[in-house]
Parts: C-alpha cells; structure tokens; sequence
C-alpha cells in the first residue's frame, strides 16, 4: 500500500509544478485565425462561414469590427486613372512559398485609450499602423524580420478597391480583421502566416516599461514637441518615449549647441528632420523590436521573467492556433539567437502621389526575386 504522507507530497509537488507553469505561461488572448479563410480571401472567394455558422459571440465580434474598422479607416478607396493602376501593381502577385518558411506576423494597431500616452491623443478605431513579418527558413533556421510599409499600394481581393494595406486591417463577410490582412499579405509575399499576434499602444508602453525601459541611440539630438526629446548618444527611455519617437513624424533636430535661457525655457534653434517617411519609422520600429528581443537574456530571476509574460498577457492577442507553450517555445528559443545574425528588411518600394493627392508606396520588385536578392530562399 502507498504510503499517505507519500501521496500528500506528490500531490503538493503536482500542484506547484502546475503553478509555477502558470506564472511562465502566459494566457493570451486568442483571435479567430483560419488559414483556409485566409486562402480563399486571397482568390477573391468571399467566405460567410465565420459570420453564419459561428457562435453569436463571434458573429456580433465581427460586425462590431465591421463598423469600427472600416469607418475609422481614412481613405480605403485610392483614386487612379484608369489603367494605371496595372502598371502600379505589377509585382504584387506572388507565387506561393508554402513549404519554405515559418512566419510569424506582428500587427501594431493604433488603437488608444483613455490611458494611452497623453502626447498621442486619443482616436477611435484600429489602424494596422506596425506590420513586421518574420520568417524562419526551414532548411536554413535563419531568421528574418521585414517589414511592410503600412502605406503599401495593393487592391485588396475581398473588396476590390485599391487602397493602403493597413485598410484591409478590417472585418466583413470574407473574414475578421487579420484574415483579410494575412490574405492582402499572401498576394504580395506568397507566404501564408502561420502564427500573428496584436499589440496596441498602450501595450507597447507597457511592455517596454516592464523591463525597465530600452536603449535608443541617436547620432543628433532630436525631439518632437513636448512628446520627447532625445540627446545626442545613447539613452534608456520609458515605453511612452520610445512609442513618441517610434511613430514621431515631425521630428525636430538641434542645431548647434542647447540653449536655455534664464527663466528655464528653452532657447535652442531646431530644425524639422527632413525625410521623415514611413520607412524612417520602419527603422525605427525594427530597432525597438531587436532592443526588446536583446532583453531576453537579461532575465535573471523568476521574478523579472514573471513581470515581463505578465505584461505579454495583458497587451498581446495571438491567433486561436498559437498555443500557449508554442508562445513560450518561440521566446524561449529567441533567447539563444545572435540577434546580430536576424536580417532586418523592408520591402522594396518607391513612392507615388494618387490623383487625390494620396502619398503611397508601390512595390519595384517581386517578393520572391527580394527574397533571393537577401540569400534569404535556398
């Protein structure tokens, strides 16, 4: 017979090993993501499964992203003479890569609340404002961030308007928010996304502060109104710094040296930055992702490593297939990687001014030629 007292500590070791799993954990939320749906978006098949067959929960979801998206959405539709539009396109259709790359997608979405930074305001409505994808070569385990400009011309296959990229950010009868975005994703890159996860930026905030803030280096000294200023040579900054200088689009350098005159103002001469594109704020997006990845290996006690998943579950939403352990996996393993040898890219683009007067981004290349370009395809 097995002995009580024996039974009575397995079970208390049972149970800590459960709690402990718990704390490392981290309980995300989860979004509906079906890469069929996904597939069908893209071939221009218009899927009302979700919305007929689904619980109400998830059908009332999605009509309530219908009509906060797509009505927040400034200027889904872009005006171009007729025919010209051919010639924009031309490299957005790719062929497809299924069997090559792992890819991951992260989604930055402007969405705010009244707790947000004051310095950025407050607005209604979610904007795919940040998209990274990354990409694992199979054969090769190399790892690649690239980036998609948000202001990236397509004609999006469920609606058949040309507009930026981050407008197809929004649900209706072909899907929720981040199927149409995967598929929009899919014509261009011929990558179907495996896994994706959302912040917005209150959590970006948050999660920067949770591990005591990053480091951001400047060759100038550079503000933005009240919002921030950076000093010339590298600093540690809070999470509100670092979102202020990532989405900054009047960026202000110092011309010669700092002034400030006797009542404590500042009497300093600035100048506005000039270029200061969406593909400025891509660099600077790429740099706070690999600053944050380059903390993983500060972790140096239960502790820290509790406060900072606790933060990934308050701020992220991951698709439905993207297990709890798999998360875990994936930081896990991060934890390992020179980050020194993870390629940071954009997709090539040139700018172009629509009828309306819209500035966009067309792409000069097929993805799969960008690919090979890099040493990124085997």
């Amino acid at each position: 017979m097995i002995n009580r007292s024996y039974i009575i500590v397995l079970s208390v070791l049972v149970a800590l090993a459960l709690g402990t799993y718990q704390l490392l954990i981290p309980k995300f939320t989860t979004k509906a993501y079906s890469r069929e749906t996904v597939e069908n978006i893209s071939q221009g098949l218009t899927t009302t499964t979700r919305l007929g067959t689904d619980s109400n929960q998830e059908s009332s979801e999605v009509l309530n992203e219908t009509s906060s998206s797509t009505n927040e959405n400034e200027e889904t539709e872009v005006s171009i003479k007729i025919g010209v539009e051919q010639e924009l396109l031309r490299f957005n259709n790719a062929e497809k890569l299924e069997d090559n790359f792992i890819s991951y997608l992260l989604i930055g979405s402007d969405e705010r609340s009244e707790n947000s930074s004051p310095a950025r305001g407050y607005v209604k409505g979610k904007r795919a404002d940040v998209l990274i994808l990354g990409i694992v070569n199979e054969s090769s385990k190399k790892t690649s961030l690239i980036s998609i400009p948000r202001d990236l011309l397509i004609r999006n296959s469920c609606t058949d308007e040309i507009q930026r990229i981050n407008a197809s950010f929004s649900s209706n009868a072909c899907g929720n928010n981040v199927e149409n975005l995967a598929a929009s994703i899919l014509n261009l890159t011929g990558i179907t996304i495996n896994h994706l996860a959302l912040f917005n930026f209150e959590g970006f905030e948050k999660i920067i502060d949770s591990v005591g803030g990053i480091e951001l280096c400047v060759d100038r000294t550079v503000r933005e109104g009240f919002s921030f200023e950076l000093q010339k040579g590298c600093q540690v900054v809070t999470g509100e710094i670092a979102l202020n200088w990532v989405v900054s689009r009047n960026t202000e350098v110092l011309l010669g040296n700092k002034i400030v005159d006797e009542n404590g103002n500042d009497a300093s001469t600035w100048k506005k930055l000039s270029n200061v594109t969406d593909l400025t704020r891509i660099q600077r997006q790429q740099d706070i992702v690999i600053e944050l990845l380059s903390q993983l290996n500060d972790f140096s006690s239960l502790g820290e490593l509790t406060d900072f998943i606790s933060a990934l579950e308050d701020t992220f939403v991951v698709d439905e297939n993207l297990t709890n352990n798999k998360a875990a996996n994936l930081l896990w393993n991060l934890r390992t990687q020179s980050l020194n040898n993870i390629d940071k890219l954009t997709i090539p683009t040139r700018p172009y001014r629509t009828e309306s007067g819209m500035e966009v981004l067309v792409m000069t290349s097929y993805f799969l030629d960008f690919l090979k370009e890099n040493d990124l395809l085997d």
